[in-house]
């Protein structure tokens, strides 16, 4: 009887040890667990030392995902299907020369897609094309390599190094000028709806631009003595930033029990010009971009914000009517003449304050003004150092010692 007391006795304790043990350690896998940690141990040591469960779960699910996709090494080569070849073009003559910008490189690489297409180099046959500081690695077809020689030979000619660009943006009030100025143009094919081109010999360029400043309604928003970098492209841009009533929160902490969200826009205008000779200075290949966003009016909407205070409250939000000009056109002239674009009656690249015919009545009409933008785009040499040494040493010559 003692004996079967005794076995009993020991059937319990090892099962109580046994759930005992359990208990510890479900109670280990608890996150509560994880605060404490033994005398003289830090907390941060302590959860370093155990781990926390989110970090052992982490842990067994180390292993990265396995792709969908069914992917392979290939066989380490590049394919020769279409009888690709490998060229590296020394860039350096150009890059040197060219402190406007910290790539310039990207100038090259940008109008070797403009001049062979995108999608040559996106699809068959495999194409590379990757521009360093000092090295053009391009690996496509002969005939493509051929493509991109010649390109980079407008680049890094000397000669091009003398030739800068005049750019210059107008507005006029009224189309008619072109009446005027009919016998002076020359056509140009382009395809932007509503949107014209000419080209003009410099000395009628002249005579055209003196006529047209003799007008009230001629604004210039660009610098006349603005130069652009042969393969560079530069942007003209005036560009401000409009605040709107966009939205009315309910809040109902306090009075008026709402809050107004305020949006904002830019409105304005943004011409980019990337002009690049060809290798005996003859011709101009040029990319034009111009984009005008201008809000045409405001138009108010009352909404209910009815709250404790005020159970019928209303206030006023804004939507934008907004007015956009989107332009994209490449031309080629020569290089002895000036080309006038015309964007057509665009709304004003930049806001002119209306003023009433007599004070105290509104303007009628809620349309904005329109003007017909026009770029002219003029090549120009750069003074050579050894001129620019001469004119030195001319000034130098006249001085006259303090006697004037």
């Amino acid at each position: 009887m003692l004996a079967r007391i005794v076995t009993a006795t020991a059937a319990i304790l090892i099962t109580s040890s046994a759930a005992l043990g359990q208990t510890r350690d479900v109670d280990s896998e608890d996150p509560a667990a994880a605060k404490w940690h033994r005398a003289g141990e830090s907390a941060a040591a302590a959860t370093a030392s155990r781990g926390t469960p989110t970090a052992r779960v982490a842990s067994r699910n180390v292993a990265p995902r396995r792709s969908v996709a069914r992917v392979t090494t290939g066989d380490g080569t590049l394919p020769k299907k279409h009888g690709q070849v490998w060229r590296e073009y020394d860039i350096s003559p150009y890059t040197l020369r060219v402190t406007s910008t910290e790539r310039p490189q990207q100038s090259i690489v940008d109008w070797v897609l403009r001049e062979t297409g995108y999608e040559k180099w996106h699809g068959e046959p495999l194409g590379v094309l990757s521009a360093t500081r000092r090295t053009l690695r391009v690996y496509h077809t002969p005939q493509m390599q051929s493509a991109v020689a010649d390109l980079v030979d407008r680049f890094v000619a000397g000669e091009a190094e003398a030739m800068t660009f005049s750019l210059r943006v107008v507005t006029i009030d009224h189309p008619n000028w072109r009446s005027r100025a009919r016998r002076l143009l020359r056509p140009v094919e382009i395809q932007t709806p509503g949107a014209g081109a000419w080209l003009l010999q410099k000395e009628d360029a002249a005579v055209l631009l003196a006529e047209l400043r003799r007008r009230s309604d001629y604004r210039e928003h660009s610098s006349p003595h603005l130069l652009v970098n042969n393969g560079q492209s530069t942007v003209v841009s005036a560009m401000r930033t409009r605040t709107y009533i966009r939205d009315a929160v309910l809040c109902g902490s306090s009075w008026p029990g709402f809050q107004t969200e305020t949006g904002s826009l830019d409105e304005g205008f943004s011409l980019e010009f990337a002009p690049l000779l060809s290798i005996e200075q003859k011709e101009i290949d040029a990319l034009i971009k111009c984009s005008i966003d201008r809000v045409e009016k405001m138009v108010p909407v009352m909404l209910d914000v009815p709250t404790q205070f005020a159970p019928r409250q209303r206030t006023k939000v804004e939507v934008p009517q907004m007015s956009y000009l989107r332009f994209e056109e490449r031309f080629r002239w020569p290089v002895g003449e000036v080309l006038l674009v015309s964007m057509g009656m665009v709304a004003l690249p930049v806001p002119v304050s209306s003023k009433p015919l007599v004070p105290g009545l509104p303007i009628m009409g809620s349309t904005p003004r329109r003007a017909d933008l026009l770029v002219f785009v003029e090549a120009k040499r750069q003074t050579t150092p050894a001129a620019r040494s001469a004119d030195t040493r001319l000034r130098d010559a006249k001085n006259y010692h303090g006697r004037y």
